[in-house]
């Protein structure tokens, strides 16, 4: 029989422990767009390494694997155990909606129509439309020949900007990684509007606070419509060629589908930026990135060690930290009965760095995605997983390890302070892109 009781609830000073050790810290570093400074202070005082930590004791406290916190106004649930965060992300999005009232709050700032935050007919409709642009079931996009050179092109102004200044830094690699961006998404000549990423910008910094921040309608009402129009000129090859002639009447609502698009690469940007510094220090897997990339003759394609090195920066240092879902009815398990519209919480670094579950957790370990063993009983879910997962997985992979692929071909990179991601040592819990320095060296003969 069903047990009819609550889930068990976590203790004042736990939920306490938890907002203090995991909640605050994540969000002070930017759920819509990261602060730096912050990323900073939390890569020197350890702070994802004491969230894993606290998560951990949690767990052995209250083995039921869900935890309902004590909160004022809110119910607010933990997954703790593997089993019930596939659970949740395999029922999205009913009974466990993506919809939250917090994520519907943040992107009402700048996508107020996009698909995680739609329900019913409307979220199907719109998943379909991501669906379709992003090619999501193959792992080759249908438009890789016009997306590849894009990626070779910015890689090569990007190594330009490294040997002219002497250091791959962010301030180099951003900027090319986002002209490519544009130019994927909307073709050629989007590739200089800085103007449309800077709206974005400003919004997202708005989103970030959430319902705590007013929005600026006109701001987001001209970057939408700028959107609209990129959309409406949008190059045949380019992502958004295939929601030209929708208005931003159709229920589909595609300008606002897209703008998640030009978020969501610029954290590929971190993924890829991170996965470099691993090859930089990790030598027996740079020689075995070079040995794929000279003998590839998919021309970029199909790179299954570089696309698991980008998992690896991912699962090491998770782009989205936290997954959130909120319950459309009440849902019975067996440690208890979850509410009606309760939160769901899942910290995915707790799953990504928990040394109790995951051999090598604070290890570089490409080869865990090409054995493909054991993932469901870790929990690890880079992009997510279930129906709601990330429609972009496959592209996101593909263009990533095409850009690894052209700067490892361009240069031997160096990481300045590479101490601290010694294959000797466990790898930190927190990895501040925005610091990392490389060397361009010469090319590998």
């Amino acid at each position: 029989m069903s047990p009819s009781g609550a889930l068990p609830r976590a203790s004042v000073a736990d939920s306490l422990g938890f907002l203090a050790d995991v909640f605050i810290p994540t969000a002070a570093k930017g759920p819509l767009i990261r602060r730096p400074r912050v990323e900073g202070l939390a890569e020197r005082l350890g702070l994802d390494r004491r969230a894993v930590r606290r998560m951990q004791k949690l767990d052995r406290k209250y083995p039921g694997g869900l935890l309902l916190l004590r909160l004022p106004l809110r119910n607010q649930a933990l997954v703790l155990r593997p089993g019930h965060l596939h659970a949740v992300l395999s029922q999205s999005p009913d009974p466990f909606s993506p919809a939250s009232s917090e994520k519907r709050a943040a992107l009402a700032h700048f996508e107020p129509r996009y698909v995680l935050v739609s329900t019913g007919a409307e979220r199907t409709a719109r998943r379909a439309l991501q669906e379709q642009a992003l090619d999501t079931a193959s792992p080759v996009h249908r438009l890789a020949d016009s997306l590849l050179p894009i990626i070779r092109e910015e890689a090569e102004a990007m190594m330009q900007g490294a040997r002219s200044k002497g250091v791959l830094d962010w301030d180099v690699f951003n900027p090319a990684w986002q002209r490519a961006v544009r130019r994927i998404i909307f073709g050629d000549a989007a590739r200089d509007d800085t103007e449309l990423t800077e709206m974005l910008t400003r919004l997202r910094k708005d989103a970030n606070w959430s319902a705590l921040k007013p929005k600026r309608r006109q701001v987001r009402e001209a970057f939408l419509g700028r959107v609209q129009e990129r959309i409406d000129t949008a190059a045949p090859g380019s992502l958004a060629a295939v929601m030209r002639g929708r208005d931003e009447s159709d229920p589909d609502a595609p300008r606002d589908q897209v703008p998640q698009w030009l978020f969501a690469f610029e954290t590929s940007g971190f993924a890829a930026f991170r996965a470099l510094a691993l090859l930089a220090t990790h030598r027996n897997e740079a020689r075995l990135a070079l040995e794929e990339i000279a003998s590839d003759r998919s021309g970029g394609r199909r790179l299954p060690f570089l696309r698991a090195t980008v998992l690896e920066s991912v699962r090491l240092w998770p782009t989205t930290p936290m997954i959130l879902r909120q319950t459309t009815r009440e849902t019975v398990w067996d440690a208890g009965t979850m509410p009606a519209k309760c939160g769901v919480l899942i910290y995915v670094p707790y799953f990504h760095r928990d040394t109790r579950r995951l051999p090598l957790a604070d290890r570089f370990d490409p080869a865990l995605w090409l054995r493909g063993d054991g993932q469901e009983d870790w929990g690890v879910v880079p992009f997510s997983a279930g129906p709601a997962s990330c429609p972009g997985r496959h592209l996101v992979l593909l263009c990533t390890s095409a850009l690894l692929s052209n700067l490892l071909r361009g240069a031997d990179f160096t990481l300045q302070d590479a101490g601290r991601l010694s294959p000797e040592r466990p790898l930190p819990g927190t990895l501040n892109n925005f610091s990392l320095r490389f060397i361009p060296g010469e090319p590998p003969s």
